[in-house]
């Protein structure tokens, strides 16, 4: 097997964004009056985006009245602070440079929006060789599309990528793709067996003996 593309997911495998979304709903929780809630407990729901962190963290589902404005300032809060803790994961940086180093491509491929997506890997000033968002196309993972799109905007095979994440939507989508999956257990996902995955790394190094 000879890979020459990296997919990544973002959050939670190439970035540690989870202090900057907890800071979001801590911050709007303590100007609600009420109690912040453990980062270990809000890790685990940053896969699954803002909405997820409002029911949690209001203990409310979208039914309620003020759903939608809480919703919405928890995403300006973080817009505001998107890059105030958040940082690439240990080994990540001198990972991209032996990728470019060895001629191969890398890019990102995640359920986040666009927006936030562009304005936190200009932050990081990260420049992958493609990203594809959660509104990109009509469809998002664990739908196989956003990893095709991912390798036809590259012109490259799928059996020809690895697709890295640490959420079981990640294996999914990669399996569906026929794309070879790691699934790491440094991100906010508990890993289970019945992900599905190819490979199962510890570390950001490991990822490397793989290629």
């Amino acid at each position: 097997m000879t890979i020459n593309t990296i997919l990544f997911d973002l959050d939670g495998t190439l970035i540690d964004t989870a202090p900057d979304l907890a800071y979001a709903l801590n911050t709007l929780l303590s100007a609600n009056g009420l109690s912040e809630k453990p980062y270990e407990s809000i890790t685990p729901l940053v896969a699954f985006g803002g909405k997820a962190l409002i029911k949690f963290g209001f203990d409310c589902d979208e039914s309620h009245p003020e759903f939608t404005s809480r919703h919405q300032k928890i995403l300006e809060i973080y817009t505001d602070n998107i890059d105030k803790h958040s940082k690439t994961f240990n080994g990540i940086d001198a990972l991209i440079q032996t990728l470019k180093q060895k001629k191969m491509y890398w890019g990102i491929v995640t359920n986040k929006p666009e927006n936030l997506t562009h304005l936190l890997l200009n932050k990081l000033d990260l420049k992958p060789d493609v990203v594809v968002c959660g509104d990109t196309l009509e469809y998002n993972k664990p739908h196989p599309a956003p990893l095709l799109y991912a390798c036809a905007q590259l012109s490259v095979s799928p059996q020809n990528c690895l697709f890295i994440g640490d959420d079981k939507n990640d294996m999914v989508a990669g399996k569906n793709a026929q794309i070879k999956t790691v699934a790491v257990t440094y991100g906010y996902g508990k890993v289970e067996q019945d992900w599905g995955y190819d490979y199962l790394v510890d570390q950001v190094e490991e990822i490397l003996e793989l290629i």
